[in-house]
Formats: C-alpha cells, sequence, structure tokens
C-alpha cells in the first residue's frame, strides 16, 4: 500500500541522507531498501499551527474581504455562504473527499483515488503519512485536518465570482458537486504519489530484479513508481496550490459569473464596496494564514519551511507595492482595495513556487503579478463585459497561472531556486535534478491548460445542472431587495 502525501517540496535539502553501503561499491550486492517511520514532534507541532491559520483564511479571513466589498443589503449573505460552505465541506472531506483525493484509486489512479478510506476507515492515532524526508513522518490525522482546510477554502473562494445574486441553496448543491467532481480529482492528480521511501523501496527493487533479469518483477516496481497522479508524472510542480486552488476556483468562478449573468444594474448603479474597513481586515487575516497555506504545505518544519515564508512574504508585498504604483500612475491615486488586492494577487502567484523559488524571484513574481493581474481587473475585464463580482478570476484565475508558470522558471538553481527532487538516482537519498529549461516549463504550461479545461468544462456542466434544476440565481426582486432579508430573514446591520 503507497504512503500518503502531497508533492508540494523538497523535504530536507540541506540534509541528504548518505549513500546506502552498497551504493558506495558498486561490486556489493544490492539490498532492499528498508526504513522507519519517524514522527518529530516540532513538524507535528507546526503542522498543527499551520492547520489553524489556514482555517483562520477561511473564516473569518476571506468572509470578511468578501464580505467589505459587496453592498450593505448582501454582506450578511456573503458571510453565510463561505462559513456555511466551509463547515459542509469538511463533513465531506472526512467522508469520502480525504479518500477520494489521497488513496489508490486502482485504474483510476491517475485522475482520483478511491474509498477504501471512507469515513476515515482505517486512520487512527498510529497510522501516519509520509512528507519529503526519508523516514520522517506525520501522524495521519495532522495531514488530513491539513488538506481539509484547502478543501474548505477553495470552493469558498469561487463565491466571490457571482455574489450578489447566487441562491444559496443552488450555491450548496453546486459546491458539493464542485468538490466531490472536481476539487478531489484535481487534488489527487498534482498532490498523489508514493512519499519518498516507497520511491525508494520500489526503485531499489527495480534495480535488483533488472540485474537478476527477473522482467516481470522490474515491469512491477516501474508500474509502481508510476502510480501517481497525471500530473504529478508529468511532473508538474505546484508547492501549495496554483492548480489545485487558486486556478481551479478561478476558472469555475469566471464560468459562473459568465452562466449566472450580470446583476441587475451592473454598469449603471453604483455597486461600490460598503465596508473597505472590513476588507482590509479580511486581507490582513488571509495575508496571515497563507503562511500556514504555504509553508505549511512543506509538511516538515526545516529550511524548505522557512524559504517558504519568507517567499511568501515579499511576493505578497511586491504584489501589493506593483500594484499600488501602477494603479497610482494609470488612475492618478493609490487606493487601500487596489494594495490589498495586490498582496492577494502576490501571495496567489507565489503559492506554487513558495518552496522552489528563491527570495528575489518570488519579488519579481509579485511584481509581475501584481500588474498583470491589475490590468485584467481594471480593463480587460471591461472590455470582456465580465460581472466577476469580486475578481475572483482576475485575482486567483490570472495570479494562479502565473505563478503555475512561473515556478518551472523559478526553481532553477541558477537564478537562486530550490532545484526539482531527484529521490530516485540514489534511492533513500534526496538530490537536485538537473535544470533542464524547456522540459520544466512545458510540464507547467501542460498542467496549466490541463487544469483550466478541467475546471471549466466540468464546472460549466454543473452550473448548467444545478440551473436546470433548482435554479442559480435569486428572483429579481430578492436581488434588488438584498439576499441578507430575503434569503436569510437577517441584516449584517441594525443600525
Amino acid at each position: 500500500m503507497k504512503s500518503l502525501t502531497k508533492l508540494s517540496g523538497l523535504g530536507a535539502l540541506g540534509a541528504l541522507a548518505a549513500l546506502p553501503a552498497w551504493g558506495q561499491e558498486a561490486a556489493a550486492p544490492l539490498a532492499p531498501y528498508t526504513f522507519e517511520q519517524s514522527v518529530n514532534n516540532g513538524d507535528v507541532a507546526w503542522m498543527s499551527i499551520s492547520t489553524v491559520l489556514v482555517l483562520l483564511m477561511t473564516v473569518p479571513g476571506l468572509a470578511l474581504f468578501y464580505g467589505g466589498l459587496v453592498r450593505t443589503k448582501n454582506m450578511l449573505s456573503v458571510l453565510t455562504q463561505v462559513f456555511a460552505i466551509c463547515a459542509v465541506v469538511a463533513i465531506i472531506w472526512v467522508t469520502y473527499g480525504y479518500s477520494m483525493a489521497f488513496t489508490y484509486g486502482g485504474s483510476l489512479d491517475a485522475y482520483v483515488g478511491g474509498f477504501s478510506k471512507m469515513f476515515l476507515a482505517g486512520v487512527d492515532i498510529n497510522s501516519k503519512v509520509a512528507t519529503f524526508t526519508n523516514g520522517v513522518y506525520l501522524p495521519e490525522f495532522t495531514f488530513i485536518a491539513f488538506q481539509m482546510t484547502f478543501a474548505c477554502i477553495t470552493p469558498a473562494l469561487i463565491v466571490g465570482a457571482f455574489a450578489e445574486r447566487v441562491k444559496f441553496s443552488a450555491l450548496l448543491v453546486f459546491c458539493i458537486l464542485w468538490v466531490t467532481l472536481i476539487y478531489f480529482p484535481m487534488a489527487h492528480m498534482v498532490w498523489w504519489w508514493g512519499g519518498p521511501d516507497f520511491l525508494a523501496q520500489e526503485q531499489t527493487a527495480k534495480l535488483i530484479a533488472e540485474a537478476a533479469g527477473d522482467t516481470a518483477a522490474a515491469e512491477a516496481a516501474a508500474a509502481n513508481l508510476g502510480a501517481n497522479g497525471l500530473l504529478w508524472n508529468w511532473g508538474a510542480l505546484d508547492f501549495a496550490g496554483g492548480t489545485v486552488v487558486h486556478i481551479n476556483a478561478g476558472v469555475a468562478g469566471l464560468i459562473g459569473c459568465i452562466v449566472m449573468g450580470k446583476r441587475i444594474g451592473y454598469g449603471k448603479e453604483s455597486m461600490a464596496p460598503h465596508s473597505l474597513t472590513m476588507t482590509m481586515i479580511g486581507a490582513s487575516l488571509l495575508f496571515v494564514g497563507w503562511f500556514g497555506f504555504n509553508a505549511g504545505s512543506n509538511l516538515e518544519s526545516n529550511a524548505i519551511t522557512s524559504l517558504a515564508i519568507v517567499n511568501t512574504f515579499v511576493a505578497a508585498c511586491a504584489g501589493g507595492v506593483a500594484w499600488m504604483f501602477i494603479e497610482w500612475a494609470m488612475k492618478g491615486k493609490p487606493s487601500l482595495l487596489g494594495l490589498v488586492s495586490g498582496v492577494v494577487a502576490g501571495l496567489v502567484a507565489i503559492t506554487p513556487a513558495a518552496g522552489f523559488a528563491g527570495p528575489m524571484g518570488s519579488i519579481v513574481l509579485g511584481l509581475v503579478a501584481g500588474v498583470l493581474c491589475f490590468l485584467f481587473v481594471a480593463y480587460a475585464k471591461n472590455a470582456f463585459k465580465l460581472d466577476d463580482s469580486l475578481d475572483v478570476f482576475g485575482v486567483h484565475g490570472i495570479g494562479g497561472i502565473i505563478g503555475a508558470i512561473a515556478t518551472g522558471i523559478l526553481v532553477n538553481p541558477a537564478l537562486g531556486g530550490a532545484g526539482i527532487p531527484d529521490y530516485l538516482t540514489q534511492p533513500g537519498s534526496l538530490l537536485v535534478a538537473d535544470y533542464v529549461f524547456s522540459t520544466a516549463v512545458m510540464a507547467q504550461i501542460k498542467a496549466v491548460i490541463f487544469t483550466v479545461i478541467f475546471s471549466g468544462v466540468g464546472s460549466f456542466i454543473l452550473y448548467k445542472l444545478v440551473d436546470m434544476t433548482i435554479g442559480l440565481r435569486v428572483k429579481a426582486e430578492v436581488e434588488r431587495e438584498g439576499l441578507d432579508i430575503a434569503e436569510h430573514g437577517e441584516r449584517a446591520y441594525y443600525m
């Protein structure tokens, strides 16, 4: 049985394991790879903190960020939508979502996991999952909780694209279908692999079988080495969710705002944010929580974790600075909304590269993301006549695409990157593979194209299915009155 983990970092890059004894003498016979599963309490503590930080991003962070951007009459509806999605998806995750994302899927293993761990069957306080260092493991409950927060925030991001006009019941049904048929398979395709010890075990078995002339055993070991998610096998790098979270949610949001149509009065009436104070508080909580999102994705507390923290910090600041100055130059004034939007754009862009890029490359990435996301939000969105209410695609979709492709460039050690991990050349050791620009970048481009098509087509089908059954959009009179009273019977403010 494969051990469970996600490809999101390089593990202990600075502490490479010594070569096995058989690797030091060419004449020595190969021996099967053996290992122990060691749990470091410091890793568990860091991952527990990271889990709470990512939850902080969703509630209250994302809820307040989005809530402040809508009109007063819809503030409570957005808070309810984000909180409800978080609660519902958490239950789905431990029921069958974790199993679909992080177990062996048989003949469909390249695309989705199976149901062997439905209701967390077989998981107890003694079960473990691999990290990125040989012999270093986490309690499986820790990994389940951390990944649960990713599953919760991703569909909640979509809400902003069609805020102020979606029916609450339709949103819940759509999100249940979306995480099941889009998010869990994407997480599996990008983050499902065997772990370093499993790879060392199968690579060693393959070498032994080849030396003995046992073709069948060699082929079996090779098949096990390839039993990973589709995009993982393509060599796509995604440290913390550029494809799985941001492009996935951004594209789903784009399709949603197109299918649902524009808000009543869009382009004619003022739809200015009702509380940029709330938005700034939400953005700040997102900023803080993102350190758990990115640095926690290393699954260990080591030097790569530190690198991810620095990269996250500087990329976010660069994105905010870039957006602020280009808006200042092109529109005459630097806005608070622009500043916090740029910070989020920088955070989105660095997500897939957080443990692969170097700090200087991360600054450049943040600057580029801040400028390009601003141009899309300020000009391209209007040109395409899109009512993406809170710029989900403009920030998460565009920023995620930029970051995912740039990861293939910034991982290059010559540019200060950490390099691409190589677990197979010397089984039991973590080396840095030779960097080939065309190979690395093409793997990222393929991953981006696949994610856009998979999420776009799949989301469109789900939107239409929900629309044809219970209807996606509230009635015109409900939209004019506001979703707070009409959908939830409450107001955000009683003044």
